[in-house]
This record gives structure tokens, C-alpha cells and sequence, in this order.
């Protein structure tokens, strides 16, 4: 069963110590089954940030109109006593609706890649005047050279729609088979090009960068 969508919503948030295991039932058993159920929602898989609390969910979607759709419209207004507990009490929470621009896994497929047990979020606020630049380097030389590292398994490129509590134009999730591919030479190679070094003289190149492992099994959508 196809488990990638051409849209993701990433959402981060971190609950309190005192209630941490109570987050997790409700997040697994409740908060992605309700979603898995409504009609556009392909599937969801769940992470931990390595660098502090927060846990991640890459929810798929067939488009970015699933949002606006009735049927989770229904889901969203009316929330179950534990997710209004929830969302009003996690901190650090994170909401970043995007559509998938381009999609290169390392092999033909991107079923296990998807699956990677890391994955390396880049968010960029790009101006409109840059963006046809940006776009080319990163596809052209930037993403052709940190695949010179086996464990580098995919790279999605992301146009961000809607989000909080950053402003962010694109987005880049990188699915990597060990977190060693970030100290790897194929990603010291591809940060230390001329091109490269030329975009981070301007002022917008200022990324988010955030390493999550990968925290229970994928869950699929109703299809």
C-alpha cells in the first residue's frame, strides 16, 4: 500500500514529564487514528527530536486541500477531551502545512526510504527574487552531492503553505539510514561549493535545521 502522499502536514509539539506516557496513548491510539480515518490522509509516522523533547508526526496527504476538506473540518472542531488537554498544555508546538515539489530517492522507489530510521528537516524563509536560484542549486548541485553518501536514502523539497510559529517558504526532509551521513565528507563537500557559499552571504540564508529519529510504526490511511 502506497504510503507517501504528494502533501505533508509536520507538526512538533513536547508534553510535560508528568504526563508524557498519557501523550503517547492519546497520540497513537486516538489523535493519528482520527486522522488515518478521514478520506485524503495516507498515512503517519511519529519521531523524537535528538536534540531536546519534542516529538514530530509527518502526517501524508494526497494534497493540501485535505484540510479544508468538511470531513476534517468535523475532526477539528470537535476534539475529544484528551486532545483539548492536549494542545492546550504541550509546549514547543510546531505546525507546518507543505506540498511536495520533487521527490529523489537514492533507489527507484521510495517506500523503504520513507521509512529511514532518521530524518533531517531544513526549513528556509527564501524571498521571491531568490527562489529560482535557490531552487536550481539545491536540485541541481546541493542534493546530487549529499547522495555521494550511501546512507543518505531520499530528499523531499517541500513548498510551505501555512505554518507556525516560523515564517518558512520551503521546506527539505531528508531521510537518512544513520545520523552519521551529517558528519559524512559528501555533506562537508556540499556545503563548501563556490554556489553554495555565495547564497549564504545573503541575508534570508538563515536555515532550521532539526535531527529526529524515527519513534514507533507508520500508521496507513483508509484507502
Amino acid at each position: 500500500m502506497q504510503s507517501k502522499g504528494q502533501a505533508v502536514l509536520f507538526s512538533e509539539m513536547a508534553p510535560a514529564a508528568a504526563w508524557t506516557d498519557r501523550f503517547h496513548n492519546w497520540y497513537d491510539t486516538h489523535h493519528i487514528p482520527v486522522r488515518m480515518a478521514c478520506p485524503g490522509f495516507v498515512s503517519a509516522q511519529r519521531y523524537r527530536r535528538q536534540d531536546g523533547e519534542g516529538y514530530l508526526a509527518v502526517y501524508e496527504m494526497d494534497d493540501v486541500g485535505v484540510l479544508s476538506s468538511d470531513a476534517y473540518k468535523v475532526i477539528k472542531s470537535n476534539p475529544s477531551e484528551d486532545t483539548a488537554f492536549m494542545l492546550a498544555n504541550v509546549s514547543g508546538f510546531t505546525r507546518y502545512l507543505a506540498s511536495e515539489t520533487s521527490a529523489k530517492p537514492a533507489a527507484p522507489g521510495v517506500a523503504a526510504a520513507l521509512d529511514a530510521p532518521i530524518l533531517y528537516s531544513v526549513c528556509f524563509n527564501v524571498p521571491a527574487e531568490a527562489a529560482a536560484e535557490f531552487d536550481s542549486w539545491y536540485e541541481t548541485e546541493h542534493i546530487p552531492l549529499l547522495m555521494e553518501c550511501p546512507d543518505w536514502l531520499m530528499v523531499r523539497r517541500m513548498l510551505v503553505t501555512d505554518g507556525v510559529p516560523e515564517i518558512y517558504t520551503h521546506m527539505a526532509l531528508h531521510y537518512l539510514a544513520d545520523a552519521k551521513a551529517l558528519q559524512s565528507p559528501a555533506r562537508e563537500n556540499a556545503r563548501a561549493t563556490e554556489w553554495r557559499k555565495r547564497l549564504a552571504e545573503q541575508d534570508w540564508f538563515q536555515a532550521s535545521y532539526a535531527v529526529f529519529d524515527r519513534w514507533g510504526q507508520r500508521q496507513l490511511g483508509q484507502r
